[in-house]
């Protein structure tokens, strides 16, 4: 079996290639020749993941699933939550979004916080959802050189290290996307 998956992240490339069984072929948007900046317009997190699994179906044909991640603290309403890549601005910073978040946080007690992650497969014209979340906090600084975007500051409950300090394999085993993907496939395996 081949699918795309529907990211120009490599960070996130990476972690999912991990998780996917060598049975599937997973291409990325560079092999089948896609160089657009696919749309995320929508308000929601599972609306952004569902319109690029669109987006490629329409204009490329492929099968393939796409993902959509947010990171949603409870002291501030939910946010970065959909604008989580570009919650310091349209440069999409990792560095600067989490300086920002810790500027919101920081006269703040309730630091509880989760990573949400919903991923959209569009396979044999059926669209289908999966869903990741893993809780945890925001730490009052970083910890850590590993994992990418706001992994320096996010520490899941019952552990006492940040994303960014433990190993991409802990990361898979707790984390909302290593979730998400595999409910993918457990529903890839089974049809």
């Amino acid at each position: 079996m081949q699918l795309v998956f529907a990211t120009n992240n490599l960070n996130k490339l990476k972690e999912v290639q991990s998780l996917i069984p060598k049975h599937i072929q997973l291409l990325s948007l560079k092999d089948i020749g896609c160089f657009d900046d696919v749309p995320e317009t929508q308000l929601t997190i599972k609306g952004n993941a569902i319109q690029k699994a669109e987006y490629i179906k329409t204009h490329y044909g492929f099968d393939c699933f796409a993902d959509d991640t947010g990171l949603e603290v409870e002291a501030l309403n939910g946010e970065p939550g959909v604008f989580s890549a570009r919650y310091a601005g349209a440069q999409r910073d990792a560095n600067d979004n989490t300086n920002l978040l810790l500027k919101n946080l920081k006269d703040k007690s309730n630091r509880n916080a989760q990573f949400k992650t919903v991923i959209a497969l569009h396979l044999n014209n059926k669209l289908e959802t999966f869903t990741g979340i893993c809780k945890g906090e925001i730490t009052t600084t970083k910890h850590g050189t590993g994992g990418f975007g706001y992994d320096p500051i996010f520490k899941a409950n019952g552990y006492d290290h940040t994303f960014a300090e433990i190993t991409l394999e802990e990361k898979n085993n707790i984390g909302h996307r290593g979730k998400a993907v595999r409910l993918l496939v457990a529903y890839l395996n089974n049809l």
